[in-house]
């Protein structure tokens, strides 16, 4: 029996406390993530893998990794 796993990784960003320094976006190894309106990241979360490189570099620790 092959098991599947549902369970998908997710960056989340608490965009309220975002700066919009920009280091999550040079580490997303997938493009993942974007700048919104200069004011805050946000990630695509069909893009998204979860790799947690941007949660790591993040300098307000403000990137949490989601199973969802």
């Amino acid at each position: 029996m092959k098991f599947v796993n549902q369970f998908k990784k997710k960056a989340v960003i608490r965009t309220e406390e975002c700066v919009a320094c920009g280091s999550c976006i040079k580490v997303c190894p997938l493009s993942a993530i974007r700048i919104v309106d200069g004011i805050f990241a946000e990630v695509d979360e069909k893009l998204c893998v979860g790799c947690g490189k941007c949660k790591t570099i993040c300098p307000a620790c403000i990137i949490e990794i989601e199973v969802r």
